[in-house]
């Protein structure tokens, strides 16, 4: 029974160190922050969300939604939340890429994720100029 307890000891520890690792190298995810009454919310989800999953941007950097006025998940609680929406904050391995403040239709948003997409490192590691972003922002 003691070696049970040990080897399973053991096992749980191990599991716990795999689950910090995994965090620490999280892959990249595009953050929407999004409230309730917004219309150029709705416009996104109109003309954009249906087929951002299906595109190499959206494969690469999932879309995640996070609501502005809920509190901001452990995960990404370093982001700086401004106080509009849509906005889009690509993140990769614990790091703000860039922004996209507000939502300037479909030409705009694919041209602007584009040039934050191209931000990412390529070997699929952060860069340490990653914390140096410069945000986008559209005019609405």
């Amino acid at each position: 029974m003691p070696r049970f307890v040990i080897c399973l000891g053991a096992l749980f520890a191990l599991i716990l160190s795999l689950g910090v690792s995994v965090q620490t190298t999280r892959a990249a995810e595009l953050v929407m922050v999004e409230g309730d009454g917004c219309p150029w919310c709705d416009a996104f989800d109109r003309e954009i969300a249906p087929i951002l999953a299906r595109t190499p941007e959206g494969r690469r950097a999932p879309l995640r939604r996070i609501d502005l006025y809920k509190p901001v998940p452990a995960d990404i609680a370093f982001l700086q939340i401004e106080r509009l929406t849509p906005l889009f904050i690509l993140v990769d391995q614990g790091r703000e890429i860039g922004r996209i403040r507000g939502y300037p239709g479909p030409e705009g948003f694919w041209t602007q994720l584009s040039m934050l997409m191209d931000r990412l490192p390529k070997d699929g590691t952060a860069q340490e100029q990653a914390s140096l972003t410069t945000p986008l922002r559209a005019d609405h």
